[in-house]
């Protein structure tokens, strides 16, 4: 048997949900071509000793916005110290395709407010993102979603307002040419401009256009007042009429009147499967969230992105109308709780990154409201923040559920950030999974994690080929030590690198071993459907 790449004696966990096993697993030419018991006298062009070691599928991170990072920073050192081999990008709305040359600067400012080095979108579709991805390889692989928010700005000259039937009409021409590229399915962002302003019929005519093409419809949903309950109750609304395969991004109470109730958001997922929908969820490991400061103006201080803004803040009636509007709470009314708000990237910001938004304001000597408003005028969509609005109760009732996968929510990032202070989960959030609640608090025991981190998604995304190990699959691998991983970054020093991760394996090369990130560069922008 010719065999390029032989890992020996791991305790190998598929990917399946099935009990650990220990097995030798070949590689030949990027796929598993061997899975079994020791070959005796078997030879391999490169073999690994993997006793005492877990050799697992490499991790499918099925909430990402490393839409631009994988073309800034190709090594995604951040995701493949963790073992991710596939990141999901174009989630909540943002995506940088499709393109309308009319606004593309309108586009560029709306993806910035995910975060990470701004790229310039120097293409229309996603056949032009992936010439992009194949021109400046990554070391990941990419699965693509399109944007409800890209498909509003293509499709509208304002997309801050209600859509018109021929814009709708515009909107699905967009993204069945997306589908018909590969597109792994439509995100939408439902408390984010321009995607909140859609009504139930632009979204439901959308996502039936994905659940004809056997696409997924992934929602960041609304979350105004924090009517978490009812956001769950529109997305699957829109499963139920549409047909359409149902992910609820990152799953969380972020409303202090709702942290406690986790199990009333649950058993309307139960209700939901149990009546035959394809519903689902993920979920990261951390009690905090992290976006753009200026997704918390209310939605009409953000009408024309960024530059409009900044035009707006010297008009004193203009300021005047937003600071009040502002003091009434952020989507729609949830109170601020300004010591619990982290600036966490800001270019040129300095001392302030890192600080709450309680500690700037008695360092300007002006409100919350103002610092705000202020940091939003002069950075735009690149001053980012950290929400620590969540209980661990809640997330570790998410995270255990079976209808859940984890999903980071984060970017793939350079191993060093001297001037961001970004969310830990673009650098720990697998390894945490693992380390803290598989081996230390036994929420999960390891198979099911795995599956959560692996084979699950793969099945929600239509990846038949990826999410398991099994012989003709792509040998995307990781190999981690159960007794040793875990996270090391924190909220306090967010991009140290995990534990116990020894080496990512994509389409059957090392992409990271030891700790230390190589210059292969084997991953690419992996298609849905035909394409």
């Amino acid at each position: 048997m010719n065999i390029d790449l032989l890992l020996t004696g791991g305790q190998v966990v598929d990917g399946t949900g099935a009990p650990v096993r220990v097995a030798d697993v070949g590689v030949t030419a990027g796929r598993i071509s061997y899975l079994g018991p020791s070959i005796p006298g078997a030879s391999a062009a490169e073999t690994v000793d993997c006793a005492g070691l877990a050799v697992a599928p490499g991790f499918i991170d099925i909430h990402t916005h490393s839409d631009l990072t994988v073309l800034a920073e190709p090594g995604a050192d951040s995701a493949v110290l963790q073992g991710v081999t596939t990141q999901v990008v174009g989630n909540c709305g943002f995506s940088p395709f499709p393109a309308n040359d009319a606004r593309r600067d309108l586009l560029e400012d709306h993806v910035g407010g995910i975060g990470g080095e701004r790229v310039p979108i120097a293409w229309t579709d996603l056949d032009g993102y992936d010439a992009a991805l194949t021109e400046r390889p990554p070391a990941i692989n990419v699965v693509p979603l399109v944007g409800h928010g890209a498909l509003r700005i293509a499709a509208m000259a304002d997309p801050y307002r209600d859509a018109s039937p021929v814009e709708v009409a515009t909107m699905v021409t967009l993204l069945r040419r997306c589908l018909e590229q590969g597109a792994a399915g439509m995100s939408t962002g439902l408390t984010y401009p321009p995607s909140a302003l859609a009504d139930p019929g632009e979204i439901g005519t959308l996502a039936a256009t994905c659940a004809a093409a056997g696409r997924m419809y992934a929602t960041h949903a609304r979350g105004l007042a924090g009517n978490e309950a009812g956001a769950i109750d529109e997305a699957i609304a829109v499963a139920r009429e549409t047909g359409v395969r149902l992910e609820y991004s990152h799953l969380a109470l972020n409303n202090p009147a709702n942290w406690g109730h986790a199990a009333d958001s649950l058993r309307r997922f139960e209700s939901a499967a149990a009546a035959g929908l394809a519903v689902g969820f993920d979920v990261y490991p951390y009690d905090a969230s992290s976006s753009s400061a200026v997704q918390y103006l209310p939605y009409w201080v953000q009408e024309g992105g960024s530059d409009a803004i900044a035009q707006h803040a010297v008009d004193p009636a203009w300021r005047s109308a937003a600071l009040a509007a502002i003091g009434e709470g952020f989507f729609g009314g949830i109170a601020w709780q300004w010591e619990r708000i982290v600036l966490s990237a800001a270019p040129g910001a300095g001392e302030i990154v890192g600080r709450s938004f309680a500690e700037i304001a008695d360092l300007w000597r002006v409100s919350p409201e103002q610092v705000l408003l202020d940091l939003c005028a002069e950075y735009g969509s690149s001053a980012q923040v950290v929400l620590h609005y969540r209980t661990e109760q809640d997330m570790q009732a998410f995270l255990a559920h079976p209808l859940s996968v984890v999903g980071s929510d984060g970017l793939a990032r350079p191993r060093i950030l001297a001037a961001d202070h970004p969310h830990p989960r673009s650098y720990g959030t697998f390894p945490r999974v693992l380390g803290r609640y598989v081996r230390e608090l036994g929420l999960l025991d390891l198979p099911a994690a795995v599956h959560k981190m692996t084979g699950a998604p793969a099945e929600r995304l239509g990846l038949t080929d990826r999410g398991r190990i099994a012989e003709g699959h792509v040998a995307d691998l990781v190999l981690f030590d159960p007794q040793v991983v875990t996270d090391r970054a924190s909220f306090a020093e967010p991009c140290l690198p995990p534990d116990g991760v020894l080496r990512t394996i994509v389409a059957g090369r090392t992409v990271m071993a030891g700790g230390t990130v190589g210059d292969d560069r084997p991953g690419r922008l992996v298609r849905c459907g035909n394409r």
